[in-house]
């Protein structure tokens, strides 16, 4: 099988739905404030700054900005540890909750929307080889950094 060809045409494809921009609404619940205030929504207990950069994978700098404008909004605080002041602890404010529920909910029917597009039977194949791709992507990373 030649897949070179098959790359292209999967770029070809990526590119298309690029320029269609479905993914406006996806990539808000993948980064930025939408993804943090759900991820604390999630997590429903008191998190680090270090432990949001690391989830997101994005550096603690832009953690303290994006926390910032949320703390601003009323939507999180950060509270010096008590038992290690040299901590700071994130937590989701009961408005910030409501707002970030909201989020989550308004993402995921696009996804139900998208997948329900594809049928019952491609949405299941298309998700398990997306966990496979997932997978074999991360395995290839792991293996450049050794």
């Amino acid at each position: 099988m030649d897949y070179s060809a098959l790359a292209d045409e999967l770029m070809q494809i990526m590119h298309r739905f690029h320029k269609a921009n479905p993914r406006k609404p996806l990539n808000a619940a993948l980064q930025g404030e939408s993804f943090v205030m759900q991820y604390l929504c999630h997590q429903q207990r008191k998190v680090l700054p270090g432990e949001i950069s690391a989830e997101m994978n994005i550096s603690t700098a832009r953690i303290a900005a994006t926390l910032n404008g949320l703390e601003m909004k009323g939507y999180v605080t950060r509270r010096i540890d008590p038992g290690d002041r040299r901590r700071i602890l994130v937590e989701i404010t009961p408005l910030g909750e409501k707002v970030g529920m909201k989020h989550f909910k308004e993402h995921m029917n696009e996804m139900v929307h998208l997948l329900e597009a594809l049928g019952e039977h491609d949405a299941k194949e298309f998700v398990r080889i997306l966990e496979k791709l997932q997978a074999s992507a991360a395995k290839m990373m792991e293996d450049k950094q050794c």
